[in-house]
């Protein structure tokens, strides 16, 4: 195989599965709880290194540094889940003037590839006016106009620091920090490359947000049951 063609290969593999791993063992060890442990894994790390990891874990590099995590517990995954079928359900499809506006394509982690740094937001959506279709590529270069990390409290500092730096850099236009355990949301809007409180939401509040705002989300679908 030419080498061209093998590092394509083994690109696209290291997106949709990174190595065999002992899946039932690792959820065997991992505590029930939302409490994700986020080590930093290698310091001047390359994309190598991200694919050598088991596919049980979320993996990015922010300024060089690896940082990797197991599968979210289930609040986490729940209030993802819950939040992208909304969305989805109301903005990814084309434009039809109806009661649904559509417009956006949403799609939940994507990679993405900035310079050096590689984010994994837990959902991204691009206007289609600007990304007209899904390109077929390992990683996406172009940023989206909106991210959304549903945080816990260990990937709280990164998500709040690092990443949110990395995507006011590459000008992701609204960012969305979504906690499950204290049931927010908060709607971050960049404006001259830094980021401003559009709105911030709790509960079970039924909220039109940035840059979702003409629907209105019924945040009680993202919690699970006290």
């Amino acid at each position: 195989m030419p080498r061209d063609a093998r590092s394509k290969a083994s690109s696209e593999y290291c997106v949709n599965g990174r190595g065999a791993a002992d899946v039932a063992a690792c959820s065997a060890r991992r505590p029930h709880a939302i409490l994700r442990l986020v080590p930093l894994v290698k310091r001047n790390a390359t994309y190598d290194d991200l694919c050598a990891l088991p596919d049980h874990m979320v993996a990015e590099i922010i300024d060089g540094d690896l940082f990797a995590s197991p599968r979210p517990a289930s609040p986490h995954a729940l209030a993802s889940s819950m939040l992208g079928a909304a969305v989805i359900g109301s903005f990814g499809d084309e434009p039809s003037g109806g009661d649904l506006p559509g417009g956006w394509w949403i799609l939940f982690e994507p990679e993405l590839h900035f310079r050096r740094d590689v984010l994994v937001p837990d959902l991204a959506g691009w206007r289609r006016e600007r990304m007209p279709t899904v390109p077929d590529v390992a990683g996406f270069e172009l940023a989206p106009d909106w991210a959304c990390e549903v945080i816990s409290p260990s990937t709280g500092e990164i998500d709040r620091g690092r990443k949110m730096r990395v995507y006011a850099r590459e000008g992701v236009g609204h960012l969305w920090i979504v906690d499950p355990i204290l049931r927010t949301l908060e709607v971050y809007r960049l404006e001259d490359g830094r980021w401003v409180v559009a709105s911030t939401h709790a509960g079970a509040e039924q909220v039109r947000a940035e840059p979702f705002d003409a629907i209105a989300l019924d945040m009680r679908r993202w919690w699970r049951e006290q």
